[in-house]
C-alpha cells in the first residue's frame, strides 16, 4: 500500500494529555513477518521528545530503529536583543514601538529551517537525509509536533522580535500556516499526524463558543479540520489518558475511528480502518 495516498490526522488537546506519547502506538506497529509497519519521522516545533522517548525508557525498552526525528527550536534572540526590545517597550510609545522594524530579524528563522527539513528531512539520531517529504509514500509517517509552535514560527518569521503587531502582519503569518499545512495533507503522499493545544473560538457560522486547534487568530482555526479525516480530542481524567470524537464541545470529526469517548490513545485502528479502505477501492476499480 505504498503507492497510495497516506491518512492525515490531528490530535488536539491541553499539555499532559498525552498526545505525543500515543505516538508510540504508530511506531511499534508491525508487519505480519514482525517487521516495523511504518518508519516514523517526528518533526518536533515544541519541546516533547522526551516524552516519546521517555515511553520506551520508562518501560525498559531500546529505541525502534524505525523512529527518526528533527527538532527545530524556537528563535527568540540573544539575551541583548531581548533587553534592547525590553528597554523599547519601556521607554516607547505605541505608535513607535508599531513603527519599530527589528533588525535582527533574519534570525528568526525557525520557520524556513522547518520547510528545508520538509525538503531533505535530516534525522539526528543518525545524521541520515531521508529526501524530501513530497516525495515520501504511505510506508512513512510524517509526525509534526505541533501546531503551535508552527504558528509561532510563521508569526516570528513575519515580524522578527517586533513587539507591536499589525493586522497584515497577523494576515500574512496565517497564511503562511495555511499553505504549510495544505501542503502536508494535500501535495504529500505519507501519512500526516499533526499535534495541537486546544483554544476556545466563537464559532462564526451558529454563534457560541468551540474547543478548536490553538492557531494564529479567529479566521483559521475554521480553516484546518477540513484538511483531515480525522480530528480527535485528548483527553487526561486522573491517570487516565484517553481519545474522544464526540464532545459536542469541540470540532470534531473522523472517518477511521468510532464516535465514541473514552477511546484508547492508539493509532492502530487508525491505520487498520484506512488499510482497509484502501484494499476496498483497489477491489471496486
Amino acid at each position: 500500500m505504498a503507492d497510495d495516498i497516506g491518512v492525515n490526522v490531528i490530535v488536539m488537546g491541553e499539555s499532559g494529555t498525552g498526545k505525543t506519547t500515543a505516538l508510540h502506538t504508530i511506531v511499534d506497529l508491525k508487519k505480519e513477518d514482525g517487521s516495523p509497519r511504518y518508519e516514523v519521522f517526528y518533526q518536533g516545533l515544541e519541546p516533547g521528545m522526551e516524552s516519546l522517548v521517555g515511553y520506551y525508557t520508562r518501560a525498559g525498552k531500546p529505541l525502534p530503529p524505525n523512529l527518526h526525528w528533527n527538532y527545530t527550536p524556537m528563535t527568540v534572540g540573544d539575551l541583548e536583543s531581548i533587553i534592547d526590545a525590553a528597554e523599547k517597550i519601556n521607554t516607547w510609545n505605541l505608535e513607535m514601538l508599531a513603527k519599530q522594524q527589528d533588525p535582527n530579524k533574519a534570525t528568526y528563522n525557525m520557520a524556513i529551517k522547518f520547510l528545508k527539513n520538509l525538503n531533505g528531512f535530516i534525522d539526528e539520531r543518525t545524521g541520515t537525509n531521508f529526501g524530501r517529504v513530497l516525495d515520501w509514500d504511505a510506508s512513512r509517517v510524517l509526525c509534526l509536533d505541533g501546531l503551535t509552535g508552527l504558528s509561532r514560527a510563521a508569526m516570528s518569521m513575519v515580524v522578527g522580535g517586533k513587539p507591536v503587531r499589525s493586522q497584515s502582519d497577523w494576515g500574512i503569518a496565517m497564511d503562511q500556516v495555511e499553505k504549510y499545512l495544505l501542503y502536508l495533507t494535500d501535495s504529500c503522499r505519507c501519512h500526516f499526524v499533526a499535534l495541537a493545544h486546544i483554544e476556545r473560538e466563537v464559532d462564526q457560522v451558529v454563534g457560541g463558543t468551540k474547543i478548536t486547534v490553538g492557531t494564529l487568530g479567529q479566521k483559521l482555526a475554521p480553516k484546518i479540520p477540513p484538511m483531515f479525516s480525522d480530528v480527535i480530542m485528548a483527553v487526561r481524567d486522573g491517570t487516565a489518558w484517553t481519545w474522544d470524537t464526540v464532545d459536542s464541545r469541540a470540532v470534531l470529526k473522523t472517518r477511521n475511528l468510532r464516535y465514541a469517548a473514552k477511546l484508547p490513545q492508539d493509532f492502530g485502528p487508525i491505520f487498520a480502518s484506512w488499510e482497509k479502505n484502501v484494499r476496498a477501492m483497489k477491489e471496486g476499480t
